[in-house]
């Protein structure tokens, strides 16, 4: 991968063309921002480097997410953004949410980094990740010019709105899982048990602690930072309120958060 030298600006970075330390608006929260528009996301904007000429490539691709939040991508070789990839595999994506009135007033992530084709080891897990999230991409992932990428984040750069931006690091946006092995091998019976047994939990999660429309909100995704909502397309991202690396902290923090909810 090709990283930056010690002494160059990270990619999308802006040294020299914003004000140095200016002051951010006090409720203004770039790190939880970050994570919230990487995990709850669910489509983007992929740009690549023209394989002709260097031109910049865009184009719609479905996000996921890995355990540590780095992005995922299932694309076919007979596309142009893929045949970008394998001949250079740097990239960045665009995550933005959208709303009423004008859309520069919305956040939006860019992330940048290093595309690379997902191994056969790690494929059954990705897959697992990327489906959870996208179950109609099951229609065709299965076919023989489809493949599972995976980013290897550099740097983020996000604009929360007007006079809100942050240039973050890698390690700003992505997940701590070191030590979190116990946690992510529970995750996917983890994910089963909720939404069996506890999918009034999810659905109090999503409407009373962050305020989504009333539904059939199920659990797709677990990390040490928080836990991953969805209802049909839309998707909530629920941090938790410390860093969680065992299935017994999972439980207690998931009953906390529940009881939480009850009482909002």
């Amino acid at each position: 991968m090709n990283k930056p030298a010690a002494d160059t600006p990270l990619p999308g970075a802006m040294p020299g063309r914003t004000p140095e330390n200016a002051p951010q608006p006090g409720d203004f929260r770039p790190l939880a921002v970050a994570k919230s528009l990487l995990h709850a996301t669910r489509a983007g904007t992929l740009a690549t480097l023209d394989r002709n000429t260097g031109h910049p490539f865009s184009s719609l691709v479905n996000v996921a997410t890995d355990a540590d939040g780095s992005p995922l991508i299932l694309v076919s070789r007979l596309a142009t953004h893929t045949a970008n990839l394998e001949r250079d595999g740097r990239a960045s994506l665009l995550l933005a949410e959208t709303g009423k009135g004008d859309a520069l007033a919305h956040p939006r992530l860019t992330v940048l980094g290093t595309f690379a084709p997902v191994g056969d080891a790690a494929e059954p897990a990705i897959r697992r990740r990327f489906l959870a999230r996208h179950p109609k991409s099951e229609l065709y992932a299965g076919f023989a010019d489809f493949s599972f990428w995976r980013m290897e984040v550099v740097s983020a750069h996000l604009n929360g709105g007007f006079a809100r931006a942050a240039d973050l690091a890698a390690a700003d946006v992505l997940t701590d899982a070191d030590g979190a092995e116990a946690l992510v091998d529970a995750e996917e019976g983890a994910i089963a048990h909720m939404n069996a047994d506890h999918a009034d939990a999810c659905r109090l999660y999503a409407t009373r602690l962050l305020g989504a429309r009333d539904g059939d909100w199920t659990c797709v995704g677990i990390n040490p930072d928080g836990i991953e909502l969805q209802r049909g397309q839309e998707a909530v991202w629920l941090a938790f309120p410390q860093r969680i690396i065992t299935p017994g902290a999972l439980r207690t923090v998931l009953k906390d958060l529940a009881d939480q909810a009850r009482g909002a």
